[in-house]
């Protein structure tokens, strides 16, 4: 049964590190092949993690906007307590701010992907209200922060650590967070689920992109999980094998892939003239 076998594998991963199985793993194929239905094989998934056993390593939580289609991640060290939010939103920052006092979290960072177009970040208010809190963003992005990351740096949360890598295309500064030990990376608008971002605007580069995601995120272990920065379709996360094997842009050839993002013909961003100018000074306004 290699559908649950693979479920199994990736629900086993992610009890060790203490979040439950992600609703979206049902895109794993099932069916009479594989002789176990899609509920059949999350039920006993969904068992295996609250028969696991073991203390929580981290925290994790993925917030979403539904203005924006914004995903927000925050995670933290379990035992410390330190915490950071990968590509927060301004006017969700009193969530953030809610869910972070509730599991007594110390917020030692605030990370973005890129410099956004379609939101405000919400660093600079989240500093505003967190004493010690920094911003983190790419060297490359445009935007001021009291961090910038290049290639291969990393940050640090209590024991844990990601890997920031360049994957520009959508823009200049654009990064992919790969927390290597846990087996995920946070993709920012670099890779999508079943698409990506796109590449009109702010040094867009179809060429680039493919390349970038091709090297650092689809190169991968296939089980990785992907996590975005924008879902529209009501996804929330995915995995190198899927997007390798479905996604209708990237895979096909570099030529091909080009094409379709320069006849795309999508309409001019409504929120960037907005968003762009307060996300280069670090959301404070």
């Amino acid at each position: 049964m290699p559908a649950l076998n693979t479920l199994t594998r990736v629900a086993g991963r992610l009890v060790r590190s203490s979040f439950a199985v992600p609703q979206a793993l049902g895109k794993v194929s099932t069916g009479p092949a594989a002789g176990v239905s899609l509920n059949q094989t999350l039920l006993q998934a969904r068992c295996m993690c609250a028969a696991a056993a073991g203390p929580k390593g981290f925290i994790f939580r993925q917030l979403f906007d539904h203005t924006s289609f914004t995903y927000s991640y925050l995670i933290a060290d379990a035992n410390s307590k330190e915490a950071v939010l990968i590509d927060p939103v301004y006017e969700l920052v009193s969530r953030d701010l809610k869910v972070i006092n509730e599991l007594g979290l110390n917020l030692k960072l605030t990370v973005n992907t890129h410099m956004h177009a379609d939101h405000v970040t919400g660093s600079g208010k989240l500093k505003q209200e967190i004493a010690g809190c920094k911003s983190v963003i790419s060297k490359y992005s445009g935007a001021q922060a009291d961090i910038y990351l290049d290639d291969g740096d990393t940050f640090e949360f209590g024991k844990f650590k990601m890997e920031a890598k360049k994957t520009p295309g959508h823009t200049d500064g654009c990064m992919t967070f790969i927390w290597h030990e846990q087996g995920i990376a946070f993709t920012g608008d670099a890779l999508l689920i079943r698409g990506c971002g796109r590449t009109d605007f702010q040094q867009g580069n179809p060429g680039t992109l493919y390349d970038s995601v091709h090297n650092v995120i689809l190169s991968l272990p296939p089980d990785t999980l992907l996590y975005p920065a924008h879902d529209y379709t009501g996804q929330s996360v995915t995995t190198v094998a899927e997007e390798k094997k479905c996604n209708p842009r990237l895979t096909k050839s570099k030529e091909e892939f080009i094409k379709i993002m320069e006849n795309l013909n999508l309409p001019y961003p409504k929120q960037i003239d907005h968003a762009l100018p307060k996300n280069q000074v670090c959301g404070i306004f």
